[in-house]
């Protein structure tokens, strides 16, 4: 069992941190919001700390899951980051969906420290984070994955190593730009539908277990025909994903029309309102 410093206990770290704490393993927490660690600490065995770097002091593992690059260099590299308290040897796990420069410029500077570094993006939102299913794509060396790969065990249940440093958070705009197509595809079908007049429920017992079904068709369908879109992850956070993906395929030259127009399209979104709606709100600006 190793002592573990958690940076971020918002509503995909908590969670997470908890499934860590039923394994056996000690955790140190911090969130700049300190009362969000201190109800995370009241659920879970766990002590809360004023700074990264005193949640990392003296741990063996530091992970984190928060917002965005700014947030993640805050927390990791700032003055009272946690990479300046970790111990040579000790490993740092990054959870954040952030741009590869970042993470390969955390894993340069880890590996300036002696720490090994790996960029660990998600995938299964927050009642994949809840119920322990996470699917995580690693990008990092080889001794970073098998360090990691049994402490995210505990929440997780895919766990692949794609690449070298970068190659987790570019694997994860693989993902988004993937979700973005399905989405508004879903969003278009049953709109259509709706105004067929077409019995939903009969509808998706008929197309879901052939070529259209999906996970967002599987969870989603039912609350997108109902207008409820309150699961978790939000619209604000797609398009910041989306903005890396557009980003890094200006950078790689990869051609990503349909991407381009879903993030226009949640842009619509969030003029209407819905800026903290869970992603397939999408359907709402068909339904204008």
């Amino acid at each position: 069992m190793a002592k573990i410093a958690f940076i971020g206990t918002g509503v995909m770290g908590a969670p997470m941190a908890r499934h860590l704490a039923t394994a056996g393993h000690t955790l140190a927490l911090f969130n700049r919001s300190r009362d969000k660690a201190e109800r995370a600490a009241g659920t879970f065995a766990a002590t809360v700390h004023d700074s990264p770097a005193d949640a990392a002091r003296g741990c063996d593992i530091v992970i984190s899951c928060v917002g965005n690059d700014d947030d993640l260099a805050e927390v990791m590299l700032g003055s009272d980051g946690a990479l300046s308290a970790m111990a040579k040897g000790s490993l740092a796990i990054d959870h954040t969906t952030v741009s590869a420069d970042l993470a390969r410029r955390i894993e340069r500077e880890a590996g300036d420290h002696g720490v090994l570094a790996l960029d660990a993006p998600v995938s299964g939102g927050q009642a994949g984070a809840e119920n322990g299913s996470l699917a995580i794509m690693c990008g990092g060396s080889d001794a970073a994955f098998t360090a990691a790969e049994p402490v995210m065990d505990a929440y997780a249940s895919r766990i692949v190593h794609v690449g070298a440093a970068g190659a987790g958070q570019t694997a994860k705009m693989v993902n988004q730009i993937a979700i973005a197509g399905v989405i508004e595809g879903l969003s278009e079908a049953i709109a259509f539908a709706q105004a067929a007049g077409l019995d939903m429920d009969k509808t998706f017992e008929a197309v879901s277990g052939g070529a259209a079904g999906s996970w967002q068709m599987s969870n989603r369908w039912a609350t997108m025909a109902k207008d409820e879109f309150d699961f978790g992850f939000a619209v604000d956070w797609m398009r910041k994903d989306l903005g890396l993906a557009l980003d890094e395929a200006r950078r790689n030259g990869a051609s990503v029309p349909v991407a381009a127009l879903v993030d226009q399209f949640y842009a619509d979104v969030q003029a209407m309102g819905g800026a903290r709606q869970d992603t397939s709100s999408l359907i709402r600006r068909l339904k204008r």
